[in-house]
């Protein structure tokens, strides 16, 4: 249930989104027969479809595929908390050891992949069906669904092996001339297990604020938090939830063509169970006509 703004696309308008998330992802933790090494970065690539169904239901599919390798980000960071917070214990721990993912519990492998594994992930559908539109204090509230189907390959990591359902809700609202805040609340539901670990529901929250710098050109604040699906397991990085701020930009190229930028960095309130850093580019196309013209298609994108 990634961040979203309230309004639905117009009727009969359909957005074609693609997006790169490049990811980095560190983890040394050794317990009692418990052990994660982890340490390699992920290009999500994802095609995104959005389109308004009726006046207030916009219907929208995401074909995601994922590709697992040892990156090219990891440099920069280690320059950048040498600086700053100095070097992570995990990142002083495996410096060197190039790509590892590997973690085991009491003997038996969780979650494995080997250097340069690409595969589809988990295709997703959504639904968003606005009940409200903004006037005076009453934000624009919008309803909104998700099915998760499990077609990604639960073996290599890049899947569940089963279908998730999703409920969520996104408020939007101009709090000046320049400023739009935006709120989801969502929970999602799984319906079986991942490498034979039970799960939990899944609870998170997006709080965003926009500030319309130009008409083509915006920036963005977000904070968001996950709760985790897992439940003592033993792993700091399975068994905590998530805080993440993610910062960005949209700049409106041309009518119907809208580029954004974004970064999220954890903030690890709960410690040691987010990813390190993760840098996005998305390109967003609306097929328009004169009835939808000038509505826009940013908002947070997390």
């Amino acid at each position: 249930m990634y961040g979203d703004r309230a309004a639905v696309v117009p009727k009969r308008m359909l957005d074609v989104r693609v997006e790169l998330a490049e990811t980095a992802q560190i983890f040394d933790e050794q317990g009692v027969g418990t052990s994660a090494r982890v340490n390699f970065e992920t290009l999500r690539s994802a095609l995104f479809f959005r389109y308004g169904f009726l006046d207030r239901l916009e219907l929208s599919l995401e074909i995601p595929t994922i590709y697992r390798y040892r990156g090219f980000m990891g440099g920069a960071i280690e320059q950048v908390e040498r600086v700053t917070t100095g070097l992570g214990g995990p990142r002083a721990r495996l410096d060197g050891t190039g790509f590892v993912f590997d973690v085991t519990q009491s003997g038996r492998t969780l979650f494995s992949g080997g250097d340069g594994e690409f595969g589809l992930g988990d295709v997703s559908l959504f639904a968003k069906w606005q009940v409200a539109e903004e006037r005076g204090l009453r934000p624009t509230a919008a309803f909104r669904f998700g099915l998760k189907l499990p077609t990604g390959e639960e073996g290599r990591v890049f899947g569940s092996g089963y279908p998730d359902v999703g409920l969520g809700l996104a408020l939007e609202k101009t709090l000046a001339t320049r400023w739009i805040a935006y709120v989801n609340v969502n929970g999602v539901f799984p319906t079986g297990t991942v490498s034979g670990l039970s799960l939990d529901p899944i609870f998170s929250s997006v709080t965003a604020v926009e500030y319309l710098w130009t008409p083509r050109f915006s920036l963005v604040l977000q904070f968001d938090y996950y709760t985790t699906p897992f439940d003592r397991t033993g792993f700091k990085l399975l068994d905590r939830d998530v805080t993440e701020v993610a910062a960005g930009f949209s700049y409106r190229l041309r009518d119907h063509i809208l580029w954004q930028v974004y970064g999220v960095e954890n903030v690890d309130f709960t410690t040691e169970s987010a990813a390190d850093f993760t840098l996005s580019t998305l390109v967003t196309y609306r097929f328009d006509t004169e009835a939808g013209a000038g509505r826009s298609a940013r908002g947070p994108k997390t």
